[in-house]
């Protein structure tokens, strides 16, 4: 017998929920995480007592009513609804896409004269669209496009929306109603005293080893457990033997502001393409604060590169292609699961993670 049943590579809500149900049926984790905190990237910092989101804006959402009752089973949630605003050279725009933002735009009143103005714009798009460009003026014509998601969207991923596939947008929200909230899901809000107070109980009754890489000393964690729960890179893990993902990565700049409302909003996107940085986060706004200072984050997609934090996969056909050669090799592990964002190199939603976890419970802890 090995001292631990499982062995939790990262410290993020998936291996969170994998280490709570294990907890429940008296099996023994140890979590080893190379940041020197738990919680991934919805991990607080206290700033002024406002909780700062550390990795980016962090906003649960979800239809999944037993993904709900969970998570309010270990925090109360708030009422928060996601209500960004996009800034375009100081004009200021609704988002997700909506009557408020094609009234602004063009003067419109009713969803029909809205509908009539985007018809009129998308023309000149026949057929399937080949293009992010192309997909985003069929959804909302060559004004929008121009304004709001062209800059916004190449800074995000580095490239002309020429060069983009289409479906990274597909799903682009468009609302013929005056609705500013940018989910469809039944449930949203935020953890009341932030996400650490759900990490923090997920992982209670768990030994932790933070500030540690795994991969430099696995053969050591691997004799400790009977099983591994891999959450970071999966190319990582194999040595990059096949070559290496590619990811989108982010860097903040976090401040703390001397006044009380910076912005009046919780999220901010600047739409321009020769603004450096895609948002600004106010952190306060998640939680209705009001503090007498504010902490803002202002948000810069970058390149990654090794040694940096991967945030987005980038899901185009070359990498597709390079990450099935990994999950191949994955299938044949006999004590190894990989999991979350990293570990199946796919861009999740945090109740999407939760989700995975549950099904990964089920199958591990019968």
């Amino acid at each position: 017998m090995k001292q631990y049943d499982y062995i939790l590579v990262g410290s993020g809500l998936y291996n969170g929920v994998f280490a709570y149900l294990a907890g429940k049926k008296g099996k023994k984790c140890l979590v080893v995480e190379k940041r020197s905190h738990i919680g991934g990237n919805v991990y607080c910092e206290d700033v002024e007592g406002i909780h700062v989101h550390q990795y980016g804006a962090h906003i649960f959402h979800t239809s999944n009513r037993e993904v709900w009752d969970f998570v309010n089973g270990l925090a109360e949630f708030n009422r928060y609804t996601n209500s960004p605003v996009a800034n375009y050279h100081g004009e200021m725009y609704n988002m997700p896409f909506n009557m408020n933002t094609f009234s602004k735009m063009w003067g419109v009143s009713t969803p029909a004269e809205a509908k009539a103005k985007i018809e009129e714009q998308k023309a000149g798009i026949t057929g399937e669209p080949k293009n992010l460009e192309e997909q985003a003026i069929s959804l909302v014509g060559t004004d929008i496009y121009q304004k709001l998601v062209k800059g916004y969207t190449e800074k995000q991923w580095g490239r002309d929306c020429r060069d983009l596939p289409a479906f990274i947008i597909k799903r682009l929200p468009v609302r013929y109603t005056y609705d500013n909230n940018y989910f469809n899901d039944a449930y949203q809000g935020i953890p009341i005293g932030g996400y650490n107070v759900i990490i923090d109980k997920l992982f209670s009754g768990c030994d932790i080893e933070t500030g540690v890489d795994y991969l430099e000393k696995k053969d050591h964690y691997d004799s400790l457990g009977e099983r591994i729960i891999y959450t970071g890179t999966i190319d990582a893990y194999y040595g990059y033997r096949f070559g290496k993902l590619e990811y989108r990565s982010l860097k903040f700049e976090t401040q703390c502001l001397d006044e009380e409302n910076y912005q009046g909003v919780a999220v901010v996107n600047y739409t321009a393409r020769e603004i450096p940085y895609t948002r600004v986060i106010e952190h306060k706004h998640f939680e209705f604060g009001t503090q007498p200072k504010t902490v803002i984050t202002k948000e810069y997609p970058v390149t990654w590169s090794e040694g940096m934090e991967p945030y987005y996969p980038v899901n185009d056909e070359k990498n597709q292609a390079l990450y099935q050669k990994y999950a191949k090799l994955s299938k044949e592990e006999r004590n190894v699961r990989f999991g979350g964002r990293l570990g199946e190199y796919k861009y999740y939603d945090m109740d999407k993670v939760i989700e995975s976890a549950f099904a990964a419970a089920r199958e591990e802890l019968k």
